[in-house]
């Protein structure tokens, strides 16, 4: 690393993004994806509906039972 760095000419919040706007990847195990992949074709929706439907019900479930 050098001693010192020219900012003179940075932009700040150049490579910002919100929170919100974050897409942050989500990795299934093999076997969870396989599974769910099945249902999702067979329904003809995609893997991110089924999985996001999935989870949504699971909200309401804890939310039911306060945890």
């Amino acid at each position: 690393m050098k001693k010192e760095y020219d900012f003179s000419k940075a932009e700040q919040g150049k490579f910002y993004r919100p929170l919100k706007e974050l897409e942050i990847p989500i990795y299934l195990n093999k076997e969870v994806k396989e599974f769910f992949s099945k249902k999702a074709i067979a329904r003809n929706v995609k893997l991110d509906k089924v999985i996001n439907t999935i989870l949504r019900k699971e909200m309401e479930i804890l939310k039911e039972i306060g945890a």
